[in-house]
């Protein structure tokens, strides 16, 4: 019995959250670099790379690379972790918001929710 296609049924709700979000962040980390980039740099920077974690993910599960998919939901995940975690112990240290900053608070946590799901569906067995 084949495994089921991770880009199908519920699959494509991820990767349609997954396209938005690369849309949202990576519109406002564009924004943010090309007009205050000096105030927050590496906030920015951030920002801009949680949208290409979520366009490699959108990607990822719509092909069915779930190797590909899986590495990026870790990626996601230790970066909302670690940026979260910092940005509440050393607020200093990210002067700007970023996406994953106060554990995506900014988003309504979706950015830590995300991942969580996304591991789930590509390591489910039915």
């Amino acid at each position: 019995m084949s495994e089921p296609a991770i880009g199908t049924g519920p699959g494509r709700l991820l990767v349609a959250v997954y396209g938005v979000f690369a849309l949202a962040a990576g519109a406002r980390a564009g924004v943010q670099i090309a007009t205050r980039f000096g105030e927050a740099p590496l906030a920015y920077l951030l920002s801009a790379f949680a949208a290409l974690v979520y366009v490699v993910l959108a990607v990822a599960l719509a092909r069915g690379r779930r190797v590909l998919a899986l590495a990026a939901c870790g990626v996601e995940l230790a970066g909302v972790l670690v940026v979260g975690t910092l940005s509440m112990v050393d607020p200093g240290a990210f002067p700007r918001a970023t996406v994953w900053s106060g554990y995506g608070s900014g988003y309504v946590f979706i950015p830590l929710v995300l991942p969580l799901v996304g591991l789930y569906w590509l390591l489910r067995r039915k």
